[in-house]
């Protein structure tokens, strides 16, 4: 059966999932608070989130925090005041597992399913349709929506009941965030010690450094192309506070996190706050002698 599609949060990667759909021959009925965003995406443009959810079946969030979420479920013109029984949300931003969990309560004395799905890929994968989904929730409710995760996700997991996808995003933003910042002060000490750095690469990704910034990453970051449309140091940063507060919560010992809320609150400090997060390894070479990569100016690619 044909599904009513919605979004609310055509941003950097909401834009990019809706622009899938959109391609894929199915109209998408949008939302953004900037509302150049829902032409870019080309989205059918509605006025206010609370006529996306009264004019689709499916209604995908793609928001900064929980905060933002809880005020477009919530607040004036909000989506749970014009829920009907047999809607599917679906939340693809980055959440507190308790607000969740709370959230996907509410919409349950409604007769809504909630899922929370954390993403991952970048904006690369979002263009591509590649992204990564980690799904908590109904698992019916999920295979009732896998055709349209499917315009832009290649991987989609069902990891548990409501607040595990999100949980899970958490975990893996943290692993990401330890990668990169750890990644960017190694690099800047290859650079200080006058070693090629493309060699150095070279030799960590067939070495146990290997991760995810030294294959994807820093062999653009040294030719002085920074990538484009990824998490800023501010999301990394409230990301892995997200996870610090959720392993606390857990009762494990986080002994690894000090590293990159140092690194990225480092880059927020220094101005570095909206940039995406992969300069990072700027801030650390600003208190380092003023140490870059590369020669010349910063670029941003897909």
């Amino acid at each position: 059966m044909s599904k009513n599609i919605g979004f609310i949060g055509l941003g950097n990667m909401g834009g990019r999932m809706t622009g899938c759909i959109v391609r894929a021959g199915q109209a998408v009925l949008g939302y953004d608070a900037k509302t150049e965003n829902i032409a870019a995406a080309g989205a059918t443009p509605a006025d206010s989130a609370a006529a996306v959810m009264a004019g689709a079946d499916v209604v995908l969030l793609s928001l900064p925090d929980s905060r933002v979420v809880e005020a477009v479920v919530y607040g004036d013109s909000g989506i749970l005041a014009a829920a009907r029984e047999g809607q599917v949300v679906i939340d693809l931003s980055t959440s507190a597992p308790d607000s969740t969990r709370a959230i996907a309560a509410d919409f349950a004395a409604r007769g809504v399913r909630f899922l929370d799905a954390g993403i991952s890929g970048g904006a690369a994968a979002a263009e591509k349709g590649q992204l990564t989904l980690m799904v908590g929730g109904d698992a019916d409710a999920l295979a009732s929506v896998d055709d349209v995760l499917g315009y832009f996700a290649s991987n989609i997991f069902h990891i548990g009941e409501s607040g595990a996808g999100h949980t899970t995003k958490l975990l893996n933003n943290f692993l990401n965030a330890v990668a990169l910042s750890a990644t960017a002060e190694v690099m800047v000490a290859a650079k200080k010690a006058g070693l090629d750095l493309a060699t150095v690469l070279d030799v960590f990704n067939k070495s146990s450094g290997v991760n995810f910034a030294t294959i994807n990453r820093f062999p653009k970051i040294i030719t002085g192309d920074y990538l484009k449309g990824g998490l800023t140091n501010t999301l990394m940063l409230k990301d892995v506070t997200l996870y610090a507060d959720l392993v606390a919560r857990l009762g494990v010992a986080s002994l690894n996190a000090s590293g990159p809320l140092a690194a990225f609150g480092l880059a927020r400090a220094l101005g570095y706050a909206d940039d995406i997060s992969n300069t990072v390894v700027d801030a650390i070479g600003d208190i380092s002698g003023g140490v870059r990569l590369h020669d010349g100016e910063r670029k941003e690619s897909r």
